[in-house]
């Protein structure tokens, strides 16, 4: 057989399977689309229902009320300060185990990745009793005074759940640079240090910022260990959450949603401007 025969061959063979492939083919893509469309659209759809909810039931004048009470401005005001360094703690600690678990391989390597997912995988209601536990055994008991029930219970709680968060994300973030900008830094004479704070570390702003902006929305929600291990008294260690409940607990369902609102405001005002950032950012 000739190349002329070989290629006639192969062509008639392709021809055949486009037919086959055409003749299996749906009539058409709408039932599929339709039903993806349709799953996605009612998760939307009840998340946008959620939200509509809470702004038609409270008015305007109960929110400006709720809003401007004292005990609601210490709330907003420890909230933004606890979630502000609860979030720099995290990203303290995300860059060099993200960076740690990505690059280097060891033994007991998927051991510590199963505990570092503990507080993923944990209820909030639990962290928050094991830290007051821990805090109650001897090493740690004189620091119990100045930790539990006060301000940084409030900032530990967050800061152990948040932080695994970003934790996660910056490891993802770090396995998704190539490996070869680094290794050819150190072989033009950068040590491993430079190396990271030079090449590696400029790539991964996109990264450390989702992780920051995930673990600021994560610490601004966390109720369970806040509650257990930092409590709900007013003007000392009320944040956001426990305001909610407190509200909750005195029969104020005006008030309730007055807070809840203000938090999806400040969530959503976060992720947007995170975004618009991020944009910006790829844009220069």
């Amino acid at each position: 057989m000739d190349w002329t025969q070989l290629e006639t061959a192969l062509s008639g063979l392709q021809k055949h399977l486009f037919l086959q492939a055409q003749s299996h083919r749906p009539k058409s893509d709408i039932p599929f689309l339709t039903g993806m469309i349709c799953l996605a659209g009612f998760y939307i759809l009840m998340i946008l229902l959620m939200v509509c909810a809470d702004l038609c039931y409270t008015d305007f004048q109960s929110l400006r009320q709720t809003l401007g009470e004292p005990e609601i401005q210490y709330s907003i005001q420890l909230s933004l300060f606890s979630c502000s360094l609860s979030t720099l703690m995290s990203l303290a600690v995300a860059v060099p185990i993200g960076y740690l678990m990505s690059r280097f391989e060891f033994k007991g390597q998927s051991l510590v990745d199963a505990v570092l997912d503990i507080p993923i995988v944990l209820p909030p209601l639990v962290v928050g009793i094991s830290l007051l536990v821990l805090f109650n055994y001897p090493p740690f008991h004189w620091l119990s005074d100045w930790v539990v029930f006060e301000i940084p219970a409030v900032v530990l709680a967050q800061f152990m759940v948040a932080c695994a968060f970003a934790v996660r994300t910056m490891r993802v973030t770090f396995d998704q640079i190539p490996r070869r900008y680094e290794q050819v830094a150190l072989t033009l004479g950068c040590n491993r240090s430079q190396a990271f704070w030079r090449v590696v570390f400029p790539q991964s702003y996109k990264g450390l910022l989702a992780a920051g902006t995930l673990a600021w929305a994560r610490s601004l929600g966390e109720f369970g260990p806040i509650l257990v291990f930092a409590g709900s008294t007013r003007m000392r260690t009320e944040v956001l959450p426990t305001s909610v409940y407190l509200e909750m607990q005195s029969g104020d369902l005006k008030g309730m949603l007055s807070v809840s609102i203000l938090m999806i405001a400040l969530s959503a005002a976060v992720l947007v401007l995170a975004r618009i950032f991020g944009m910006q950012r790829i844009n220069a």
